[in-house]
């Protein structure tokens, strides 16, 4: 079965510690079955103009905002298949729409070596974003990230994210999904991904247990944080030990 390439849904997030975090899953492994992936990595890279103009413009809180990447699902190879993306949000619903592209295809067409590798509707959007934005590849955020979905609805579904990282060399996905830090301490990302309303269940969870909503942004939490004044930590030690 091809994968799914169109995504619209609500989504919400919820950063918790270890505690809520054992607590939460004791309650969900009840209602919902971890997929066939099981804890698997998330590797991307972000793509923004020269002067981060999307990512400010998303931190500004419009009603329409948009994100391009480039995604990769555990170990990428040479030969791997990657997603380039388009993540956009109106009005609190986000739409995602991606293209399947190899790591060399991917690589040419955002180069400007060569054209899309197919002629779809989502290519043609992405290449719209190319032409009017001139993206270049400004960090890769990875995660690992154990994801479930509902055993009675299969359009709910919940992800846990695990030690976000990112780095701001070696931007190449093949190089691996390592990097620094990007949250203190071992918080831990939930999101809520439904295309309706919440269970009953899950929303009383999360009342006993104290969890809240966050409005937590990977790309940019990393550009207020390290990228928008220059303090991306050097990675040089981690390039050394894996010799990259």
């Amino acid at each position: 079965m091809a994968a799914q390439e169109v995504f619209k849904r609500v989504e919400k997030k919820f950063m918790l510690d270890e505690k809520q975090y054992r607590r939460i899953r004791e309650v969900i492994d009840e209602k919902m079955t971890v997929d066939a992936f099981g804890l698997s990595t998330i590797s991307n890279i972000y793509y923004d103009t020269e002067d981060y103009s999307m990512i400010r413009r998303s931190i500004e809180g419009p009603v329409y905002k948009e994100k391009l990447r480039l995604r990769g699902y555990g170990t990428v190879k040479p030969d791997s298949e990657l997603y380039m993306e388009i993540k956009k949000k109106y009005q609190g619903v986000v739409f995602k729409r991606r293209q399947p592209v190899t790591v060399r295809d991917g690589h040419s067409w955002f180069t400007g070596l060569t054209k899309a590798p197919k002629d779809t509707q989502i290519a043609r959007e992405i290449q719209y974003m190319k032409e009017f934005y001139h993206p270049e590849p400004k960090v890769m955020i990875a995660y690992d990230r154990i994801a479930l979905f509902g055993n009675e609805d299969h359009e709910l579904r919940i992800t846990f994210d695990f030690d976000i990282r990112f780095r701001t060399e070696a931007l190449d996905l093949t190089k691996g999904s390592w990097g620094q830090p990007l949250l203190p301490g071992k918080n831990i990302l939930m999101e809520v991904k439904i295309p309706g309303a919440f269970p009953l269940w899950l929303l009383r969870a999360m009342e006993e247990l104290h969890i809240h909503q966050t409005h937590f942004s990977k790309y940019g939490t990393c550009y207020e944080k390290y990228l928008s004044h220059g303090s991306a930590p050097k990675n040089l030690l981690f390039l050394e030990r894996r010799g990259a």
